[in-house]
């Protein structure tokens, strides 16, 4: 679990690096923005802004496909 960030905290500089890099370790491991956010005290939107502004590759709105279902 990722030390929580305090709500509205401003994260900048070596921080937000070092923060970005664990996040995008995190998402590229197959946590959810969402799962990521709730467990750090953030917001979707900061956690997703975060994702992007280090350029890493987001996946596909819907998740996987569940087994079972037809096309």
């Amino acid at each position: 679990m990722a030390e929580k960030i305090a709500k509205g905290a401003r994260v900048v500089g070596e921080q937000r690096t070092a923060l970005s890099v664990e996040l995008s370790r995190r998402y590229e491991g197959g946590e959810s923005i969402r799962s990521i956010a709730t467990d750090i005290g953030r917001s979707y939107g900061f956690v997703h802004g975060v994702l992007r502004q280090s350029e890493t590759s987001l996946r596909p709105r819907g998740g996987a496909a569940r087994p079972g279902t037809s096309d």
